[in-house]
């Protein structure tokens, strides 16, 4: 969802109880841009791993693909099979 659309759904009530309600509906989307919609947000919360600067992009690709080309992983047993009758 955009901006607009998250500001108009957050701020519904103010901006219809505004005397002006495009001027508000236009000073909550850039509110809610300016507080809500960079990728420190996101991590702020846990919701990403980590914000990488596009300039270290591609070294940090590099280096997640040169870690997990040696891992491995043990499939674990089965529990609980359908064994034949």
């Amino acid at each position: 969802m955009g901006a607009e659309g998250a500001a108009n759904v957050i701020f519904r009530r103010q901006i219809a109880a505004a005397d002006d309600p495009e001027a508000m509906r236009e000073r909550m989307v850039k509110e809610y841009k300016a507080e809500l919609m960079h990728p420190y947000y996101a991590a702020e919360r846990g919701l990403v791993d980590d914000v990488i600067d596009p300039t270290e992009t591609r070294e940090v690709l590099i280096r997640s693909l040169v870690m997990l080309r040696s891992k491995h992983a043990d499939v674990p047993s089965r529990k609980h099979g359908n064994p034949p009758q």
